[in-house]
């Protein structure tokens, strides 16, 4: 069914009939997106995964390959680099960033790139064109990055051309084993122990005092209106950005003052969260994604004497504790992530605090524990670089496994504190996304702690259950502070139009039934190939040949229809993008998701693979024939009821929209709900059921 102007064309080839429904499409794009929301959403987007989308890519090293979209070639010639955030062909040439590749495959202006990167990884714009007060704060803001790499500049000049830099900030460097090509790299520097010398520096370079005081460089006393250097006396790690902007320093005091902080952070601005950022991350991204592992340490120093060491793919949290924001930008390059840390308490209890958020974000974990007394800097200078990379290599454990004996030791014989420590073993293992990897863990703890694997597996479940129910009741809370009302897929049916079978009603007629079928049909049948034979123009018989997930995926994308549930609709879209990459439909994806609601949901319609159809011929009393002599049936039926209810529901819309209509917008109105009709009937007709369709007066 095509609606052009005021006709509706319905056209059915073979056996299959296409609805074509028209879509209004709201393009609201503002005058200007603020340089923020850019940030933000360059931050979130992976080029391998967006260009995935469109080209079928091989991972090769540290680099993706693909054939090239922009040109016709055989041989693949398309590199896309996920640490460099680029892609270039070497056939035609065409290369950029991932904006740069919507714009061209697409054909969409910046702005909309910006807006389908924004949507797909849930980034909200402003649709409103900036206001002079936000015109305002993006200036300042740009104010806030120049100030910055100044302020970079200058402690770097200081280290090495000024006398009291070299003396005490440059020796210390050196001290701790830093080669000036290693200080160099990481923009290392010093800020002089004077009261306010930086802040009169960047004052004569015309950075206005409102700018220095929001970066925190400079802190003005609110009694007095003084301003004075908050780094001052103490050498200057700068904390740079994934492109490599300043976004504010860490500063390590030197004198003996037992008052004041060993570290000191620049405070959070406009342009630096510090549990957004990862220290090093900027020079390790390269390395993190060639070795697909990150090695994650506390401390600056402990990265950048890694670095030296040629342990390059090292990072560190920047003086807060382990954040999901900073697991997610690790996951962005590698999800397997070795943590570091010292072998003292202080340390283990480190370890075990970043574990559950670490594993919540699917990662795959290890950890490295060093001797008493040890980090991963101390160790380097004291063996040198080649020994600690064999200590690395050599001393990897499992990270649960090492959680469960450390608190196993405090356990003892005590039966209480035994049945804590499972219950927090299988809290553990419940944030392990992969089910396979879950399986295994389960297996060893269940061993070390001495109890039945029954046992731990029903604890786990629970443990998982309990998560599912915390997200749904954070989600429910969340919709309500923000005014929302929050409403179940199944309430939201009661009040749908539906489409009534007033003979032998099929199973799938219910709203909820039909995708949850459909959704069944392409996790279970998806790859069976479908035969059917019809009349080519020239009289001959001829037979095509579809499989279930190609027909299923052509009749739906090809009317621009969805799925209302969302989980039937993030398998259509997954099974959709196989499809259009001419790939098999692969389950695994769906059973060993890191989403555990779509894990569950996915691996309970596999286990229930035939069952609607099965009690509909039961019900008729009718010994069920063979799955594969009636697939082809179920799928036609099937994607027939589908669109039935779509219509249903446009038939509602017409209704509704008569009662504030003019009487000229009432006959269109008319005309489309008999038309609309007309084809309900054609879709009853191939169903052998009567069709009417009902709503609400």
């Amino acid at each position: 069914m095509k609606e052009r102007g005021r006709r509706i064309l319905v056209r059915c080839p073979r056996s299959f009939l296409f609805l074509h429904i028209r879509k209004k499409l709201y393009l609201c794009t503002p005058e200007m997106i603020d340089q923020e929301t850019i940030q933000r959403i360059m931050d979130a987007a992976r080029i391998e995964e967006v260009i995935g989308e469109f080209v079928s890519l091989k991972k090769r090293g540290a680099n993706h390959i693909g054939c090239c979209p922009f040109h016709n070639e055989k041989t693949p010639s398309f590199y896309v680099s996920p640490s460099k955030g680029i892609f270039k062909c070497f056939g035609c040439g065409e290369a950029g960033d991932v904006v740069k590749f919507l714009m061209k495959h697409e054909h969409y202006t910046y702005p909309e790139a910006l807006r389908w990167l924004a949507d797909k990884y849930h980034i909200e714009i402003k649709e409103e064109e900036l206001t002079e007060e936000q015109k305002e704060r993006q200036t300042e803001r740009d104010g806030l990055f120049h100030v910055s790499e100044f302020a970079q500049k200058y402690f770097a000049d200081l280290l090495y051309n000024d006398e009291m830099g070299r003396a005490v900030g440059l020796s210390y460097f050196h001290q701790r084993g830093l080669s000036d090509d290693t200080i160099k790299r990481f923009g290392l520097g010093y800020c002089l122990d004077e009261w306010s010398n930086f802040t009169d520096h960047a004052r004569k370079a015309g950075y206005s005092d409102t700018v220095l005081e929001k970066t925190g460089l400079t802190i003005v006393k609110e009694e007095t209106g003084k301003s004075y250097d908050r780094f001052r006396g103490r050498v200057m790690f700068p904390i740079y950005s994934i492109s490599g902007r300043v976004l504010g320093f860490s500063g390590r005091i030197l004198s003996s003052e037992k008052q004041a902080a060993k570290y000191v952070n620049s405070p959070d601005s406009d342009i630096y969260n510090k549990s957004r950022i990862l220290y090093g991350l900027y020079q390790a991204r390269t390395a993190i994604a060639k070795a697909n592992k990150c090695y994650l340490v506390e401390g600056n120093v402990d990265v950048i004497s890694m670095h030296q060491s040629g342990v390059e793919n090292t990072v560190a949290s920047c003086g807060t504790s382990l954040t999901t924001e900073q697991i997610r930008l690790i996951k962005r390059y590698t999800p397997n992530v070795t943590v570091l840390y010292d072998g003292d308490s202080a340390g283990i209890k480190a370890a075990l605090r970043a574990i559950d958020l670490l594993f919540a974000e699917g990662m795959h974990v290890r950890l490295v524990l060093f001797p008493d007394g040890e980090d991963p800097d101390s160790y380097a200078q004291k063996y040198g670089s080649t020994k600690l990379q064999e200590y690395l290599a050599s001393h990897e454990d499992n990270f649960i496994m090492f959680k469960t004996r450390v608190l196993l030791d405090t356990v003892k014989d005590d039966p209480i504190r035994k049945a804590e420590l499972v219950s927090d073993t299988a809290r553990s293992i419940a944030l392990v996304a992969d089910m396979l990897e879950r399986a295994e863990y389960v297996r060893q703890c269940s061993q070390l702690l001495r109890v039945n694997e029954d046992v731990l597996t029903n604890a786990v479940a629970k443990a998982i259950a309990q998560g599912i129910r915390k997200e749904g009741a954070e989600q429910k809370a969340s919709a309500e502070t923000r005014g929302e009302d929050r409403v179940t897929f199944e309430e939201e049916q009661q009040h749908q139009p539906d489409v009534q079978l007033t003979s032998h009603s099929s199973p799938l007629s219910s709203p909820p039934e039909v995708e949850r079928h459909l959704a069944q049909l392409l996790l279970n049948y998806g790859n069976e190939k479908l035969y059917q034979k019809y009349t080519a123009p020239d009289g001959t018989q001829q037979e095509s040949a579809y499989t279930v997930a190609e027909i299923i995926v052509n009749e739906l994308s090809g009317e621009g229809l969805a799925f209302t549930h969302p989980l039937c609709q993030r398998i259509y879209e997954q099974c959709s993008l196989m499809v259009g990459m001419s790939h098999k439909v692969d389950t695994n994806h769906f059973i060993t998701s890191s989403d555990e609601q779509l894990r569950t949901f996915a691996a309970a319609l596999m286990m229930d693979t035939y069952s609607l159809w099965v009690d509909s011929w039961k019900k008729k009393e009718i010994y069920p024939p063979k799955i594969e002599d009636n697939l082809l049936k179920d799928v036609q039926d099937s994607l027939y009821v589908f669109k039935a209810q779509r219509l249903s529901r446009m038939i509602a819309d017409c209704r509704e929209r008569l009662r504030t209509a003019s009487p000229e917008q009432q006959t269109q109105l008319l005309t489309e709900i008999q038309q609309y009709t007309q084809v309900a009937r054609r879709i009853g007709l191939a169903l052998g059921h009567v069709i009417s369709p009902t709503f609400n007066n």
